[in-house]
């Protein structure tokens, strides 16, 4: 069976590195052709400096690509090799030697399954480091891009904001720094005074924002009803913010739909120090989808893998069509389940539930199916 497992598995690998380059191509392309007119923002610097930021640019991007194709590249590299052993008949005589349809797919289910962990080390390990790259726009040149930030929380609850953040220099201009503790026994915060910034300035050793002309005022605690214990509304000088956020996290926490960059561990550590309750609904079901994920790409693969092992070459076109049907409804179904995640439907907001749902739907399909191959 060594030599059976060796040719279905090189057919399938073969396909998979064409599906690849074919989807991940066809989406640089695309992307390219819609934003060719902002990379050229920059002509002046020369064509050698425009091609390069647009190599950089897609080089690092590949590894969103690779997340969001990985299911569809497993599909599509099944049904290249079992339509090809198809096409030629090779199916019919490897079971006419009394191999079963099962043992033949499982080189692929195999396979599969390490592709699959690949994906898994891309969303945890290779795409977390690279997030703030990640986040550049077509238009801005890498290590020279600015943002505004409104109101990033760190781990003391405190919102930090600056029109103006400069990533070469690693520095906020016109800081600002809301300070708040959260009401025992509540999900809401207490604003206790606010921090005012000319500059800031990161130290990467004391894991501080060095200030310059910075200053604190303390709000007084007007529900206490004895005015002499009311702190007066005075400025204090302050050198330094001691603060858990990072250069290298600016980029990606500033905007919501960046978290999808973060890996588990960090999606974690927002929660625990979540500050809006819409907030953490987003993290509670980005963890769970993080899970389903890779689940549902495998599941995607024996829900149509049935359907691809027909031994008529007549039918085999029908096959795939009926594969690829079935695979944009577990998309489509996956999708959907995203976008009700956060939502809040007859009073109850369950994301772990809807992103558990495509794989409750689904799972036990291709289980049905692949116990009724017939072989």
């Amino acid at each position: 069976m060594k030599i059976l497992d060796k040719y279905v598995a090189k057919s399938f690998l073969t396909g998979y590195l064409i599906a690849f380059c074919v989807l991940i191509g066809l989406r640089i392309i695309i992307d390219l052709f819609v934003n060719l007119d902002e990379f050229s923002e920059h002509a002046d610097l020369g064509t050698l400096a425009v091609a390069k930021n647009i190599l950089s640019y897609y080089a690092i991007h590949c590894t969103l690509y690779f997340r969001d194709f990985a299911g569809m590249i497993i599909v599509v590299a099944a049904a290249f090799s079992l339509g090809k052993m198809v096409r030629y008949n090779e199916l019919t005589a490897i079971m006419a030697s009394g191999v079963t349809l099962k043992r033949i797919i499982a080189p692929i289910i195999v396979l599969a399954t390490i592709l699959t962990a690949l994906l898994v080390i891309d969303q945890e390990l290779i795409i977390p480091p690279l997030s703030d790259k990640l986040v550049r726009g077509q238009d801005c040149i890498p290590g020279q891009e600015k943002y505004d930030v409104w109101f990033i929380a760190d781990a003391n609850g405190s919102l930090l904001c600056s029109g103006d953040f400069d990533v070469k220099t690693a520095t906020f201009t016109d800081l600002t720094i809301i300070t708040r503790k959260r009401i025992p026994n509540s999900s809401f915060w207490k604003s206790t005074g606010w921090l005012e910034a000319k500059n800031a300035a990161y130290d990467p050793k004391n894991k501080s924002w060095l200030l310059t002309e910075g200053s604190f005022a303390p709000i007084p605690d007007f529900s206490d009803r004895n005015l002499d214990k009311i702190a007066r509304f005075v400025r204090k000088p302050v050198p330094a913010y001691p603060t858990n956020i990072t250069p290298k996290d600016i980029p990606v926490r500033r905007r919501a739909e960046n978290k999808t960059l973060l890996s588990f561990r960090q999606l974690s550590a927002l929660e625990a120090q979540g500050t809006k309750i819409k907030d953490v609904r987003q993290l509670a079901a980005q963890k769970h989808f993080r899970v389903t994920d890779p689940i549902m790409n495998l599941v995607l693969l024996m829900v149509c893998l049935p359907v691809l092992v027909c031994r008529d070459p007549k039918a085999i076109k029908s096959a795939i069509l009926t594969s690829f049907l079935i695979t944009a409804a577990c998309l489509v179904t996956n999708f959907t389940c995203k976008l009700l995640a956060t939502e809040t439907i007859l009073s109850i907001t369950k994301p772990q539930f809807w992103a558990w749902l495509p794989v409750f739907i689904f799972a036990p399909i291709a289980f049905i199916e692949l116990d009724s191959m017939k072989s």
